[in-house]
């Protein structure tokens, strides 16, 4: 196709910025229309963004013929079945992390897109960002030597009031019922998926869960190790409820050290060999999900490849299964 005409289902924050007018910018595509069952809201933000088309109905958007390809932009608990419906309407499917509630929920819009012969690609947007790409390139170079192991370190503060222990005042992230899980598969995912990215797929799992600080009703700490296929250790924690904010993942090789934050995109990557210290420095898209749209772009018009698809991000699905320990077994809601 000449250009690939986009909708959008669930237009929230994530998409006033970080996703959105990146389906407008990219080369090759153009935002054609937007949902959101607040039928005000997905007028204005259409109107704010000089959308021609919006809908309250995801299936108006999803079955309407001028909407070639659909990105899923809702809650983690809905995200598999627009996801299969967009597939069964015959349409390429760009969903929001995590595909599904589960890593079984997950499995299920992998093999229903098979089944319905359309591309399905995944927001793990950092695989595409300069940052990350040049991470792995100084890995594949060696620029650190054989890689040994590799250690994740992420924790916060405690990202809710102690006194809003009604589940109705806790963010969605940190309710089972919307998430599937706490705050690792929201924000810990990202680590995961880029270690998948830059050193290859994990073959092997053990793993922790614990709510530790009683704040709510899902895992506020996971802590666990893992084998690559390739034979690089690794371990990480990931605790929510500390006194203070970080984030790394560090590589260790025969010959030196990578280190870079998950989350700060912007942040440098640090070098350390026996030669000395070198600090790479980098500048973050405005639209941050827009490099990796762009790669999805090109993919559907026949000219590149997308980094990010539901294969990659099935692999980091199930790691988070097994590093957490117990599958979800929650009845998903019925759109």
């Amino acid at each position: 196709m000449d250009i690939v005409r986009w909708g959008i289902l669930g237009c929230g924050d994530v998409t006033e910025k970080k996703s959105g007018p990146g389906f407008q910018k990219a080369d090759g595509s153009q935002l054609v229309a937007v949902m959101r069952r607040d039928a005000a809201r997905a007028e204005d933000y259409a109107r704010r963004h000089g959308v021609p088309k919006w809908y309250s109905d995801a299936d108006d958007l999803i079955n309407d013929p001028e909407v070639d390809a659909v990105y899923i932009a809702t809650r983690p608990d809905t995200h598999s079945e627009y996801a299969l419906r967009v597939a069964q309407a015959g349409k390429p499917v760009y969903v929001e992390k995590p595909m599904g509630y589960s890593y079984a929920d997950g499995r299920r819009v992998v093999e229903g897109c098979v089944d319905a012969g359309v591309p399905l690609f995944v927001a793990y947007y950092r695989r595409a960002l300069e940052k990350y790409v040049a991470a792995k390139r100084m890995i594949e170079a060696a620029e650190i030597g054989d890689v040994r192991f590799v250690r994740v370190t992420m924790h916060s503060t405690p990202d809710v009031d102690p006194g809003a222990r009604k589940r109705s005042e806790l963010p969605w992230r940190l309710r089972r019922e919307s998430a599937g899980g706490g705050l690792v598969l929201d924000v810990g995912s990202h680590g995961l998926d880029l270690l998948d990215y830059i050193l290859g797929p994990i073959a092997h799992v053990h793993g922790f869960a614990s709510n530790q600080a009683d704040l709510y009703d899902v895992e506020d700490t996971v802590s666990g190790s893992w084998v690559f296929e390739s034979g690089i250790h690794g371990a990480g924690v990931w605790c929510f409820v500390v006194y203070d904010t970080d984030d790394r993942i560090d590589i260790y090789g025969t010959k030196g050290k990578l280190s870079f934050s998950i989350l700060d995109v912007g942040g440098p990557i640090e070098l350390v060999t026996a030669s000395g210290e070198r600090r790479l420095e980098f500048t973050p898209p405005e639209h941050v999900q827009q490099p990796l749209i762009q790669s999805v772009v090109d993919e559907l018009r026949g000219r590149g490849r997308c980094p990010s698809t539901g294969d990659t991000a099935l692999r980091t699905d199930r790691v988070l299964e097994q590093l957490r320990g117990h599958p979800s077994s929650i009845d998903l809601p019925r759109l």
